[in-house]
């Protein structure tokens, strides 16, 4: 009896517009008749990609990583809006139960892309069609894939199961947070080999050798915390291999970011977004979590955005007023209406729409013993906080999606993790400078702001102002030893447990092998 591949190239068939797969639709075709070419391949494996897209909304792993670090917040505006029952302030003030249901927003996505990625594994792996280097790069790119979901989960919840056979219906238990990192590490240098290594339009939004280079530095960078050994010399080899292909630091930092940044040669792994997403899929949506209402009457596009997210003070005051990623990065100032002349209003308190960096409390709604919040917490106007604009906001957009892509990694992060690996292993410190500098002078615009020494303070505040709402924030404040001190929004430490979130109710419900992460109640 036949097997038949049934609409393979439909389920999911935008399988992220950058990584120009050019999909056919197979409808029916015997499986022993398919798989024979890249492009038949590539149909099947876009799927797997496209689960990058899960890394970049509020409630999944873009929120989780600049919501519990002390860039980003949501605040709850006036009358309510962004409360939903407290998820947000227990993500800034780091106290969040079992029972948030932002958690699962975490967990379920990696779950997901890992079992998306066994899945097309255990449709590859019996192919007799392909060439059998291809048919490697096509596995390596896969397993490549589900080790970056598995880089994520031993980031944020430490104990995770390790499944790698789609076709295993048992229910596995935890494995301790060394197997993980061994076995993400041992995936990576086992496909680095044949995987592509070219820097071209036909690479860019595929898992190559610079992705896997790159991934296995973030191993080696946090091997430290997570298994108590550190590598640094490992994060030296691997971005010095990453620093031998064609990738370039772009001399234009804004290209990064750009509608069409996928013609950025720093960037190593996107995840790859289209104007033409809709509610039914992922998207980049960071203009409607961070901007005003009225936003974008100011600039020059439509949409129903949120009036969500902005930034924390401490965290805008921390650039220099010299460094153009600042006026790049955060939205602030008069938001004027082209059609007046005027500044736009709120329609709230009277209040004009100009967007300030410091937070106030609305009068009657301070937090306290009996009172509707929590005590530091309350309900804050409008137009507070600056907002995120380092993404371009394409003009003449009409209630669509964003069309950027987002970079998961890029050249500027392998710059400054070997910078720190060299500090920290207290070797060429010439070479870590030039590496800092060269990041700085891109931000700066001249070599005036140029470092004459470098510290690892100066490292961890390079990274805050160069990667400033990518990814990595929370994981750069674990590994320098701040995630735990009091700050604007959390005047307290946190309790050391909690580098680590708790294990999901809902996924213990499917599987009760699971155990939760010390710290936090048993199930």
């Amino acid at each position: 009896m036949k097997r038949y591949l049934v609409n393979i190239a439909i389920a999911m068939i935008a399988a992220t517009a950058c990584t120009d797969l050019e999909e056919k639709v197979y409808d029916k075709l015997p499986y022993d008749q398919f798989g024979s070419t890249l492009e038949e391949m590539y149909s099947i494996i876009g799927p797997a990609y496209k689960t990058l897209k899960y890394t970049a909304s509020y409630d999944q792993l873009w929120g989780w990583d600049n919501l519990t670090s002390d860039m980003l917040i949501a605040p709850t505006r006036i009358g309510g809006d962004w409360w939903d029952g407290g998820v947000y302030m227990e993500q800034t003030n780091h106290h969040w139960n079992v029972d948030n249901w932002v958690i699962p927003g975490l967990w379920n996505p990696c779950m997901s892309g890992i079992t998306t990625v066994n899945s097309i594994i255990s449709l590859v792996e019996p192919n007799e069609l392909m060439e059998p280097d291809q048919k490697l790069q096509v596995l390596g790119e896969l397993r490549g894939l589900r080790a970056y979901w598995y880089y994520v989960l031993c980031d944020w919840f430490g104990n995770v199961p390790i499944v790698t056979d789609f076709n295993d219906t048992s229910l596995p238990t935890n494995r301790t947070r060394k197997e993980v990192f061994d076995f993400v590490v041992s995936e990576l240098n086992d496909i680095i080999p044949y995987l592509r290594e070219d820097v071209t339009s036909q690479s860019y939004g595929k898992f190559t050798k610079g992705a896997a280079l790159t991934l296995l530095a973030k191993m080696y960078l946090n091997a430290e915390v997570w298994t108590g050994v550190a590598n640094w010399q490992g994060v030296i080899d691997a971005c010095d291999g990453v620093m031998e292909l064609d990738y370039i630091i772009e001399p234009d930092w804004s290209t990064n970011f750009a509608v069409h940044n996928e013609v950025s040669r720093e960037a190593i792994l996107p995840a790859c977004f289209s104007d033409q997403d809709d509610w039914g899929d992922m998207y980049n949506a960071i203009h409607y979590y961070t901007l005003h209402y009225l936003d974008p009457i100011a600039l020059g596009f439509s949409g129903d955005t949120w009036n969500g997210v902005s930034a924390q003070t401490a965290f805008v005051n921390s650039f220099s007023d010299d460094d153009r990623r600042k006026e790049a990065t955060f939205l602030t100032g008069p938001m004027i209406d082209p059609a007046t002349g005027e500044v736009l209003q709120t329609g709230t308190a009277g209040h004009p729409l100009i967007h300030g960096i410091e937070y106030h409390i609305v009068p009657g709604t301070e937090g306290g013993p009996g009172k509707a919040y929590p005590e530091g917490w309350g309900e804050v106007f409008q137009e507070d906080g600056a907002r995120i604009q380092k993404w371009e906001f394409q003009k003449g957009m009409q209630n669509s999606f964003m069309e950027n892509d987002i970079h998961i990694f890029r050249l500027a992060d392998v710059y400054l993790m070997k910078a720190e690996a060299l500090v920290r292993q207290g070797s060429n410190m010439g070479e870590a400078l030039r590496l800092v500098n060269i990041i700085r002078e891109r931000g700066f615009g001249n070599s005036d702001h140029n470092l004459t020494a470098l510290t690892l303070e100066d490292i961890y505040n390079e990274r805050r102002f160069e990667l400033a709402f990518e990814f990595g924030g929370r994981q750069d404040m674990i590994r320098f030893g701040t995630f735990t001190q009091p700050n604007e929004w959390k005047p307290w430490v946190t309790e050391e447990y909690r580098k680590i979130l708790p294990i999901p109710l809902d996924a213990w419900r499917k599987n009760n092998n699971l155990v939760q992460n010390p710290g936090y109640p048993a199930f």
